[in-house]
């Protein structure tokens, strides 16, 4: 399976042709950020290569110059900085270059997964960019780059049975999706795995707490889909509530995985209870069971954050429990309104009965029980108001 193009590249084009504002694009580590961002871009600076951080530690003028700023073009460049996050004084550079040179480029910033951290810090640039959430490759994606329009789901397009046996076995991320062999899918994992927790963790923890955060994400690797206790997981590293917390969230903005909230009118209410914690990737976890609602979730989290990010509105992804135990494993709001949810199974099953309940609970428009391993249909999911068995290959066909 060889993917040429990414569905990025046409969101990035987009953006730089109607808007002035910097494309600031945040991802994991290996997702592809860089190719996408040369991709669109006509001049690159790299902070990791020497004769690029002098010129940026040069000022605003000389990178102008380099670009060729100072002389009339027949169109805007694009620049692309690359792992800017790195010089201390990356805002501040931005802020300087982009309001003497707006009119005269385009510009994206890209890096490691870690921007996204970065750039929560403070508000210099406000106004001054768009955020960009880049995911690895879904059902969707494969299916078509075009980007979506209004209605935001798109009509079923069938992968294809091997292009589909690729993703499931070695996950979205483009290198080991493209390669497509076992060993050198295992060899990936365990690279990554040293990567984030040798480089990435190391730059944003204390050294000597780097073997407990490591022996954290171990744990959490086997733990994907599951409710996420923290009492619990402090008690199995041996740390502290606050202390795992807080790990829990340095690894979620290294993107090694994310969390999914309960759904609840009541926000106190919701944020009261546990969240439900997934890998990025796939491609390890042994479980099929743990595997497929993973896999689902990740396709849905790509969808709502990229939906938002393109402007179509205000998305999230959560989960139903109640009281009494009743769940149902994902909700999908639409600018604060349940709109359709979805179980995930691994088989075709019997249809769950909690799907009608939540529906009529919570008024939303659909309900699906999505089976992995079901033949695709070529039927449009969202024309179906009751609840309704659907296979995967058809529902995340129709999302981003």
């Amino acid at each position: 399976m060889v993917v040429m193009n990414r569905l990025y590249d046409n969101i990035l084009s987009g953006h730089l042709a109607a808007h002035r504002q910097m494309a600031f694009v945040s991802g994991p580590r290996q997702v592809g950020k860089t190719t996408s961002c040369r991709h669109v871009g006509d001049i690159y600076f790299d902070w990791d290569s020497r004769r690029h951080q002098r010129l940026i530690l040069e000022g605003d003028a000389v990178i102008a110059a380099e670009a060729g700023l100072e002389q009339l073009g027949p169109s805007m460049p694009v620049i692309v900085f690359d792992e800017l996050h790195k010089y201390p004084h990356w805002r501040d550079f931005l802020k300087g270059f982009f309001d003497l040179n707006e009119h005269a480029c385009r510009v994206v910033v890209t890096g490691s997964s870690r921007l996204d951290v970065y750039r929560r810090g403070g508000d210099s640039l406000m106004g001054r960019y768009f955020p960009f959430r880049m995911h690895p490759l879904s059902i969707a994606e494969i299916a078509t780059c075009a980007l979506p329009e209004e209605p935001i789901i798109r009509p079923p397009q069938e992968i294809g049975e091997e292009a589909f046996d690729d993703l499931w076995r070695y996950g979205g991320f483009p290198e080991p999706l493209t390669t497509a062999t076992d060993a050198f899918s295992r060899r990936w994992r365990r690279l990554r795995h040293d990567q984030l927790f040798k480089e990435d963790v190391r730059d944003m923890s204390r050294l000597q707490e780097l073997p407990l955060v490591e022996i954290m994400g171990r744990i959490l690797e086997e733990r994907s889909s599951e409710q996420l206790v923290i009492a619990n997981l402090a008690r199995d590293v041996g740390v502290a509530p606050n202390t795992a917390k807080s790990w829990v969230d340095v690894l979620c903005s290294l993107h090694m995985g994310f969390l999914v909230r309960p759904w609840h009118v009541n926000i106190s209410s919701a944020l009261r209870k546990e969240p439900k914690w997934f890998l990025r990737d796939w491609s390890g976890i042994k479980d099929a069971g743990q595997r497929a609602e993973t896999f689902i979730a990740c396709h849905l989290l790509k969808a709502v954050e990229g939906w938002t990010d393109l402007g179509l509105g205000d998305f999230e992804l959560r989960y139903i429990r109640d009281k009494q135990k009743r769940e149902v494993d994902f909700v999908i709001i639409r600018d604060g309104t349940p709109w359709f949810l979805v179980e995930a199974k691994h088989g075709l099953q019997r249809l769950s009965p909690t799907l009608a309940f939540f529906q009529k609970q919570t008024g939303a428009e659909h309900a699906f029980q999505v089976a992995m391993n079901a033949p695709y249909v070529d039927v449009n999911c969202f024309t179906r108001k009751a609840p309704v068995i659907v296979p995967a290959k058809t529902l995340l066909s129709q999302l981003l």
